[in-house]
């Protein structure tokens, strides 16, 4: 499904765009739901509320049907903060990657990528914010000048994927329309970053944020406005006002395709089409189709229970295998919805993280002894827990890239991941873990029991009956295994503070990587990898917080990742990827179980565009992001 890349050639990603007024067919088709305001003169004409470059998709080129407007969409999210899916979902971004999974401008008419050292950005003349604001250079610099290096807005100064090597670019703003970012040094991460899921947002709509900013609003009107939220400073307000990802604050303008119109916490929140939206189809109907998008916000435990009741329209997260049935069943028993079966893009569907910088020193130094991870991965009989929980449709094995990706390669796999008690016993007693109890439970060096806790966030229950099935196998090589379920955020704080033992997540969220993708997750950059948290605080702090790496596979991590990021061709990239990778299964930094199980999603029955084979991946592709929810459509305009 990959095609090669042409993303690092001198200039790359030049937009094919024409003018609004080379449209073949119709004219622009104003949109009912926003009818009323144009004819009261609130609101202008479609005709001059896109750009005057709009992203023009042709529907038939890309295997789907032209659509039509109307409707309200119905999904669900189980917590109030996961509103922010919309973001997610809606995926509007500088650049994004398309169906292929290759990076194209969306909200930037164009980009130039000079030899991954100077990008040059067009914006759409004629582009605005959802308040009809125009959207210029003037955005880049404020949040370049007045927030990324404010210090009391960002005392840390601007996120890390700007530095090469420490070093910042320079950036500068020739016109409306141009932003120009120039490093002395390759920065190859710089595109990708900017078609993440979570996107890093270097623009900020800056007419609606100087009213909250100290260098520009009146010193009276701005304390009155830091009393009125009840913050202690200025700074905390305009980071309170400036929450774009969060996308809980209803009068912030943004370019996605839908507007939060819900101030407040809510049991259902609405988000209504954006007027100003830059895309449009090859017909001049401006998307997104569907009007309205009702998000829900319902216990875990519901969403399979309500989606089978037919009450949501598109429904994954949320959704597990595990769910399947009773979906299917609802589905045959006349509910009016589709069940399809993605692929997942998760390296790993359950993997456990021994805590490397775990605080306690004799489990942390029992951890650190790759013997034990290897003896835990091999203590696993993978093939039961694929049995029981994924009907044998998972793919058994430690956690590594997909076949999807080029650097797949079986042996990573199948690295110390088949299920061999003997000599997972035997590399325990090499390690020195000879002693056990009454229990036959092995000793640690200060002579506790071995009692291994693992922490996980009680939200997926094939988690826990892994975990259970685990616990029966480990317990035939000396291990006791401890399942403590937490709260997703408290086992996170708990991960990075040092004070839990081991925790279950998925695997890599990139399990689809090429040969222009960041290996960066790889080494330890990030506190969010579970097996290293500490030493990815002392990188994303740059040495202010955290630990430096203290083992010399990690290290050599960190130099194969900056080797990456040096390269100044593919086939080092390349290299780069695959040691990486050895390493990993060599390491067994986590224990991977199993990957590539199916994952349900919930689609209204007269719901058009959706695809029936697609993959399901936070990165690359933002879930449902990539596959472009503003053109889905309801058959007859009606939700």
């Amino acid at each position: 499904m990959f095609k090669p890349s042409r993303l690092f050639s001198s200039l790359a990603l030049i937009a094919a765009l024409a003018p609004l007024g080379a449209l073949a067919g119709p004219d622009l088709q104003e949109s009912g739901f926003w009818q009323d305001e144009v004819d009261s003169g609130a609101l202008p004409p479609v005709t001059e509320r896109v750009p005057d470059m709009p992203l023009i998709v042709d529907m038939e080129a890309k295997g789907r049907v032209s659509g039509v407007q109307g409707g309200t969409l119905n999904t669900m999210v189980t917590r109030s903060k996961d509103i922010r899916q919309m973001v997610v979902y809606g995926y509007a971004r500088l650049v994004g990657y398309d169906s292929q999974y290759q990076i194209q401008p969306d909200l930037l008419a164009g980009i130039e990528n000079d030899g991954q050292k100077k990008f040059t950005m067009r914006l759409r003349p004629g582009h605005r914010w959802s308040d009809g604001t125009p959207f210029t250079s003037a955005d880049f610099e404020y949040w370049w000048k007045d927030v990324a290096n404010h210090p009391e807005l960002s005392p840390a100064g601007p996120p890390d994927f700007l530095r090469v090597e420490g070093e910042l670019p320079t950036v500068s703003f020739p016109d409306p329309l141009t932003v120009v970012y120039e490093w002395s040094r390759p920065n190859p991460n710089f595109l990708q970053t900017l078609a993440q899921a979570r996107p890093p947002f270097i623009y900020r709509p800056a007419h609606f944020l100087k009213k909250f900013h100290a260098s520009y609003a009146a010193e009276s009107d701005l304390m009155a406005e830091v009393d009125n939220a009840r913050v202690k400073s200025w700074a905390a307000l305009h980071n309170k006002r400036d929450n774009m990802y969060k996308f809980d604050n209803h009068e912030l303008p943004t370019l996605q395709p839908w507007i939060n119109s819900t101030s407040g916490k809510k049991i259902r929140h609405l988000f209504v089409r954006n007027p100003y939206y830059h895309r449009i189809d090859s017909k001049g109907v401006q998307l997104p189709y569907i009007d309205v998008v009702e998000m829900e916000i319902v216990s875990p435990g519901l969403v399979a229970a309500k989606s089978n009741a037919g009450e949501a329209d598109l429904q994954a997260r949320g959704l597990g295998f595990r769910d399947i049935p009773i979906l299917r069943k609802g589905e045959a028993d006349g509910g009016n919805y589709r069940t399809f079966l993605w692929s997942t893009g998760v390296a790993s569907q359950i993997a456990i993280y021994p805590n490397l910088n775990f605080a306690g020193e004799v489990w942390r130094d029992v951890l650190r002894d790759v013997r034990v991870r290897r003896a835990l991965s091999l203590g696993i009989n993978r093939k039961t827990i694929n049995k029981a929980l994924y009907f044998k449709l998972a793919k058994p094995g430690a956690m590594t890239v997909l076949p999807a990706s080029p650097f797949f390669e079986q042996g990573n796999r199948d690295a110390w991941a088949d299920y061999d008690r003997k000599q997972a016993n035997a590399l325990l007693d090499e390690a020195g873990l000879t002693q056990r109890d009454a229990y036959g439970i092995r000793m640690l060096p200060d002579g506790r029991p071995m009692e291994l806790v693992i922490e996980t966030a009680g939200e997926r229950q094939e988690v826990e009956n892994a975990l259970q099935i685990i616990a029966d196998d480990w317990r035939d090589i000396g291990i006791k295994l401890v399942m403590r379920p937490l709260d997703r955020d408290i086992l996170r704080n708990r991960v990075y503070s040092g004070a839990s033992m081991a925790s279950v997540w998925f695997g890599w969220d990139n399990g689809l990587p090429q040969s222009y993708t960041s290996p960066s997750y790889l080494a330890p950059r990030h506190q969010e990898f579970l097996a290293w948290p500490k030493w990815g605080q002392y990188f994303q702090t740059n040495g202010a917080a955290g630990e430096t790496p203290d083992m010399p596979a990690a290290q050599k991590l960190m130099e194969l990742a900056q080797q990456w990021e040096r390269a100044t061709d593919d086939a080092t990239r390349e290299a780069a990827w695959r040691e990486m990778l050895k390493i990993h299964a060599d390491q067994v930094y986590a224990i991977g179980l199993l990957a590539e199980a199916p994952q349900p999603v919930v689609v209204n029955k007269a719901l058009r565009n959706v695809p029936e084979k697609a993959i399901w991946a936070w990165e690359p592709g933002a879930h449902f992001g990539v596959h472009r929810p503003d053109e889905f459509f309801f058959e007859g305009g009606e939700g």
